[in-house]
């Protein structure tokens, strides 16, 4: 398997825990976003969407988009399981998972920010301003949702991490980035500090990866 990476993609780093947490070895790739290298010919070649990941897994055959890849994974290498045994707890993992990838993350990413700065002529203030609205939003409800609903364990679901976790470990850190007040937030600040207390998360970590600089 080949990883095209980013080490500050929030999408890449979701893959990069997976992998970790399935204890799957990918060789890497580097596309450096703020350089453009992904809108290169030949990554477009691999990936027409000019994002990251994408997962080379041979013959041909190249994923994209984070929460596909990891459904993959899981399904070609079960142990650990990544979703729950049961249909109830799959749709309240994939919910939670979803309220992040889906709601906040898209109109967080690069593409949004630079058209804000580069287009609409934001400036800095007001685009981090939009960067940090949007993730509050997001967090009030889920923390709601964490606080409330027994199906919270140690982890967004029950005492081992699972795909909801896998999203919810990179937004906190997109949060902290932006120096975002996360007090009002302690269910998920509690949970983001078990999940980054192993090792797969740990070292999946953006500061960890050879391209951070």
């Amino acid at each position: 398997m080949k990883l095209y990476d980013y080490f500050r993609s929030s999408a890449a780093y979701r893959v990069r825990i997976a992998l970790n947490l399935k204890g799957l070895d990918a060789q890497r790739e580097f596309v450096h976003l703020q350089k453009a290298q992904q809108r290169a010919e030949g990554y477009l070649a691999v990936n027409p969407q000019g994002l990251v990941p994408a997962l080379d897994i041979g013959d041909g055959a190249v994923l994209t988009q984070s929460l596909a890849i990891i459904d993959w994974l899981d399904e070609t290498h079960p142990a650990p399981p990544l979703l729950p045994a049961n249909a109830a707890g799959r749709a309240r993992v994939r919910s939670i998972a979803l309220a992040i990838a889906c709601d906040i993350h898209p109109i967080n990413n690069l593409r949004v920010l630079n058209y804000l700065t580069n287009t609409l002529g934001a400036s800095d203030e007001q685009r981090d301003g939009w960067y940090r609205y949007w993730i509050d939003i997001g967090f009030e409800a889920l923390e709601q949702r964490l606080a409330r609903e027994p199906g919270t364990g140690s982890y967004c679901h029950g005492d081992t991490p699972t795909l909801a976790d896998v999203c919810l470990v990179p937004q906190v850190a997109n949060a902290r980035r932006y120096k975002m007040d996360l007090t009002p937030y302690p269910t998920i600040l509690r949970i983001d500090a078990a999940c980054t207390a192993l090792p797969a998360f740990a070292a999946a970590a953006p500061d960890k990866q050879p391209d951070a600089f």
